[in-house]
């Protein structure tokens, strides 16, 4: 049955295209903080592991956030790694070392690539797909994303 929430068919699908690109960065970044969690190194191993942990468990909550508002919307959520590499706006890199100041650093990038995405998809999901839910719902995301990368950005001080 198709979704009747006073969204028009084209509108919902453009949403939940862009919510696609959420969901695909989401699941790209946190498995570059798993990563971060497995292979950190350094003196401070066991703080870092745990903080990159913390990180993954939170972006995990949102993944099934964001594949549920695309259901939401009525449409299906993409769910395989290949369609979240071609979907995602984020890269893979190969890092030069393990110490966890590096991954800091990467994860730190992506992670204000997802909110200038984000706070793009506000004002377009609320005006041009009339889309007030959804906004709001991108609004929230936004912010756990701004929180995480003031924990990460606090490593530099």
């Amino acid at each position: 049955m198709e979704a009747n929430i006073g969204i028009t068919n084209n509108n919902s699908k453009a949403v939940s295209i862009e919510l696609a690109k959420l969901l695909a960065d989401e699941y790209v970044l946190i498995t570059k903080t798993r990563n971060a969690h497995w292979n950190t190194e350094g003196i401070h191993f066991y703080e870092k592991h745990k903080f990159f942990q913390s990180q993954y468990e939170q972006i995990d909550e949102m993944i099934d956030k964001v594949a549920e508002r695309i259901r939401m919307v009525g449409h299906y959520a993409i769910a395989s790694l290949q369609s979240f590499l071609d979907t995602t706006h984020l890269a893979e890199t190969a890092l030069e070392n393990n110490e966890s100041i590096t991954f800091i650093k990467e994860l730190l990038a992506d992670h204000e690539s997802i909110i200038f995405n984000c706070r793009k998809n506000i004002h377009l999901f609320a005006n041009d797909f009339n889309d007030v839910g959804s906004s709001d719902f991108i609004t929230g995301i936004m912010q756990e994303h701004e929180q995480m990368a003031w924990f990460l950005r606090a490593h530099f001080k």
